[in-house]
């Protein structure tokens, strides 16, 4: 049964890793999806294609910076003008910029902040005039085990991570009378083109210390946002899906 019929989902950075898996998951189930990214044309467009041919649903590209106000607004308006409603947001943009704190430039800070953190209020706040219209709709932002549990050398990462966690939950209190719920997943060590690259000495040392013994794949994250996007999840908001294998046991 597919879970998403008739809906219209927006991804952002969904041109690789989890954010590509997610689209290919709910363009499966049936959702229209609007996605953005940053650089990767290619990738984009190949995406896209593939989505529509693959799934027979509505799939758009947007080059947009979801780091930027009024980029992420004039987003949300294409996509409403285009698909005509919103009904799932994900807030999956998000880079890292690793560094211990004593080398970590005010740059390094900034940029994470703005990319992984900005983000999320830009696009939610974007969204938002179209989801209290409706009153329905499910929003779900990208967190991380690492901002539950920190990190050394991503004291950066750690605290936008963290400060979603924060955001989400007060907005799911401002906006659960209006019937738009909101929720956070925390992927743990998912493996992905980047953790690819970290080399097999580096992946063993993640894996010893997880209790399943092993990474997580990107469909992993993506099934657990076809649960809380779908109606299965009607009355869950203001949680934390940890997706890690149990490394917060």
């Amino acid at each position: 049964m597919k879970l998403l019929v008739d809906k219209t989902a927006i991804i952002t950075g969904a041109s690789r890793g989890i954010g590509k898996a997610i689209a290919e998951k709910f363009a499966e189930n049936g959702c229209n999806i609007a996605f953005s990214y940053a650089n990767s044309v290619e990738k984009a467009n190949a995406l896209e294609s593939e989505l529509i041919s693959k799934y027979n649903v509505k799939v758009r590209g947007f080059q947009s910076n979801a780091a930027d106000f009024d980029s992420s607004q004039a987003f949300v308006d294409s996509v409403v003008s285009e698909f005509g409603q919103i009904d799932i947001l994900i807030n999956n943009a998000g880079i890292t910029r690793d560094n211990l704190l004593m080398r970590m430039s005010e740059d390094q800070w900034d940029e994470i902040m703005n990319v992984n953190l900005k983000s999320v209020f830009n696009l939610t706040k974007a969204s938002l005039r179209t989801f209290l219209k409706q009153k329905s709709g499910s929003i779900i932002n990208m967190s991380s085990v690492v901002g539950v549990m920190g990190n050394a050398g991503q004291s950066n990462y750690a605290a936008s991570k963290a400060g979603i966690v924060g955001f989400s939950k007060s907005i799911a209190k401002e906006l659960g009378s209006r019937n738009v719920r909101c929720n956070v997943i925390a992927p743990g060590f998912i493996e992905t083109e980047m953790t690819a690259e970290l080399g097999d000495d580096a992946l063993k040392k993640w894996t010893d210390g997880i209790p399943l013994k092993r990474g997580g794949q990107p469909d992993d994250v993506a099934n657990a946002c076809i649960y809380l996007a779908s109606d299965m999840s009607t009355y869950v908001t203001g949680q934390v899906l940890s997706v890690c294998g149990g490394m917060l046991v």
